[in-house]
């Protein structure tokens, strides 16, 4: 069976998907983000030593980008024609991950025009919660479109 364009909110979140690949900032933390549906995103990722602190877990600004990308990209994909802008971001932390995979999964909880809130949390190859936090994020003047990563999909 062919399949057709993708088009409408699923081009919107592949769109989306390849913004996140081209991120200069991943080739730091490797991971792969999927946006699920409409206000969900999930980022997978493999914790390791090469993100540890000096007590041998992973250092905070690990959870601190897996979250904040989780949550944004969930809050984005409501989004279609402005890249947002994280304006807070408050975070806990309720256990520390030492290695393994690790899924960062974001849902949007409220609002649409400028401002949106969105949570996340981190839950290990077990689907026990190392870590949460709440974001609120703004529309830019930036169009999605004139982002060189932002690649709608032909088929």
């Amino acid at each position: 069976m062919a399949v057709g364009p993708v088009s409408g909110a699923q081009a919107h979140f592949r769109a989306l998907e390849s913004l996140y690949r081209a991120a200069p900032i991943n080739r730091f933390f490797p991971s792969q983000l999927e946006i699920v549906e409409e206000g969900v995103a999930r980022i997978r990722f493999n914790i390791g030593e090469t993100v540890h602190h000096a007590a041998g877990a992973a250092h905070g600004t690990t959870y601190f980008k897996m979250l904040d990308d989780a949550a944004f990209y969930a809050a984005n994909s409501l989004v279609s024609d402005r890249f947002l802008l994280t304006t807070a971001f408050n975070l806990l932390f309720t256990r520390p991950l030492v290695s393994g995979d690790v899924i960062a999964e974001g849902r949007w909880i409220s609002g649409r025009r400028r401002v949106m809130v969105a949570d996340a949390r981190l839950l290990d190859a077990d689907g026990e919660e190392a870590a949460r936090g709440t974001g609120t994020f703004m529309r830019s003047r930036i169009p999605l479109a004139s982002l060189p990563g932002y690649a709608t999909p032909t088929a």
